[in-house]
């Protein structure tokens, strides 16, 4: 029979989850206590972290596609904290900058920080430089990508209505875990209005290498794009089956 630590080890191989933390009398173990309150700084300070708009813009322009920067309602990182309806709103005048670009899109993608500027700033590029192409070979009408400061979610809305895109992306931070500060959610949405709501969205959690991949979340993001096209819906009533096609293809 193997050593209690050794059967600990084998298991911390298979989850980045704290299990089996060793013990000095009734206390957790300094290290592990010491790794804890690291992980919880991470996560903290991933919340309260600036965007770079420049390098992410920077990032993104080599997609093919135009690249505006705007703003959310909420003026600062505070106010986007306390007044969420603020993230879902654009700034005063941004739509007078987006209507200078308005056509007859397919797909708009939002890229927003959320509740952490990191993950957008690693993973946003490696997403949509895999979807975009995808999508393209498919003929879809792509509209200039938006990157908003101190967004939620549905600003991406408000994007969409107002480039006139039939279909609303929103890459974005999520809230920090103690072992994923940098995680990337999307968020897609089919004929989004001021009425929308959460239920009528689709949602692909925990992008990031150690969790959702880049090439596996690419894919769900362009088949659940194509699904929502054909049945002309989205959210609870679209179900996601693109890991049984994932698994089939690598069988």
């Amino acid at each position: 029979m193997k050593p209690e630590n050794e059967i600990w080890n084998d298991l911390r191989r298979l989850t980045p989850a704290r299990i089996g933390l060793r013990r000095a009398g009734a206390s957790v173990a300094t290290r592990d206590m010491l790794d804890f309150q690291l992980a919880h700084a991470r996560a903290r300070d991933a919340v309260h972290a600036p965007l770079d708009e420049a390098k992410l813009a920077a990032d993104l322009a080599g997609l093919g596609a135009p690249v505006i920067a705007t703003a959310s309602a909420a003026g600062d990182r505070q106010t986007y904290l306390m007044r969420p309806d603020l993230g879902r709103q654009l700034v005063a005048g941004a739509d007078a900058a987006l209507k200078a670009h308005r056509g007859d899109f397919d797909v708009v993608f939002v890229i927003a920080d959320g509740l952490s500027a990191r993950a957008v700033a690693l993973h946003a590029q490696p997403v949509l430089s895999r979807a975009i192409p995808a999508l393209r070979a498919g003929d879809w009408k792509i509209a200039p990508l938006v990157i908003v400061r101190y967004g939620r979610v549905a600003v991406g809305d408000v994007v969409a209505a107002t480039l006139s895109a039939e279909c609303a992306v929103v890459l974005i931070g999520e809230r920090p875990g103690l072992s994923a500060p940098d995680s990337m959610g999307a968020y897609l949405t089919w004929q989004p209005q001021a009425q929308t709501t959460d239920a009528e969205r689709n949602c692909i959690s925990n992008i990031r290498p150690e969790g959702i991949d880049y090439e596996s979340a690419s894919f769900k993001l362009t088949h659940l794009l194509r699904a929502m096209r054909a049945r002309g819906l989205s959210g609870v009533a679209l179900k996601d089956d693109s890991d049984r096609l994932l698994i089939g293809e690598g069988s």
